[in-house]
């Protein structure tokens, strides 16, 4: 039976991954982490190690691909294969595709997939391959090339982040979620083909 960690901060969603999981009689859920720490105290003490994590990327106001270094890291260290990540997202615009793969996920799918297609994605990757859903396929194909204009609230932004305001001082000007700002922004890296602020200032 092969162990499972799952890392996201939603208890329904979990139990829902959970009880999937377990009634094919091929998996069992070791253990469940609702932040980056949580994952990381996991991965560190457990004895038994997983075959496979399932990673949201929106841990409250965290990043979920900041455990892929982490994973990468802990994994080199202690002369261990490094478990595939199968990243399960509510998040569907191309650059947080394209970083996810970048960063070391073996694949993408959305919450809102079947669960054939969970099995499906997770077979894949334990047999080595990426796998990327259709309709994330479609949405990457649709993007590539495009480099669109700037939206009115992206371009507030942008000036903000000229005046080398960070994303929480952003949130607090224009009255919106640091979610909402850390998206904005992760839109215009995507549109400018940038990685960094550094480099979206100097397009």
């Amino acid at each position: 039976m092969l162990h499972v960690l799952l890392i996201d901060d939603h208890p329904m969603l979990n139990y829902g991954l959970t009880s999937c999981l377990e009634g094919t009689g091929r998996f069992r859920v070791c253990g469940q982490a609702k932040s980056l720490a949580e994952a990381r105290r996991f991965v560190e003490k457990s004895k038994t190690l997983p075959a496979l994590v399932i990673l949201d990327i929106l841990l409250g106001e965290q990043n979920g691909l900041d455990f892929l270094p982490f994973l990468e890291s802990f994994y080199g260290k202690n002369k261990k294969t490094k478990p595939p990540v199968l990243v399960c997202s509510v998040l569907e615009d191309p650059f947080r595709i394209r970083t996810a793969l970048k960063m070391g996920a073996c694949g993408y799918i959305s919450k809102t997939s079947s669960k054939a297609e969970l099995i499906s994605a997770i077979d894949t990757v334990l047999d080595g391959n990426v796998y990327i859903s259709s309709e994330h396929i479609e949405i990457l194909e649709d993007s590539s090339g495009r480099h669109s204009r700037f939206t009115k609230r992206e371009t507030e932004i942008l000036n903000l982040v000229k005046q080398n305001k960070n994303n929480q001082e952003i949130a607090k000007l224009l009255n919106i979620s640091l979610r909402t700002v850390e998206n904005h922004i992760s839109n215009m890296y995507f549109k400018t083909g940038t990685e960094n602020r550094g480099e979206l200032l100097k397009c």
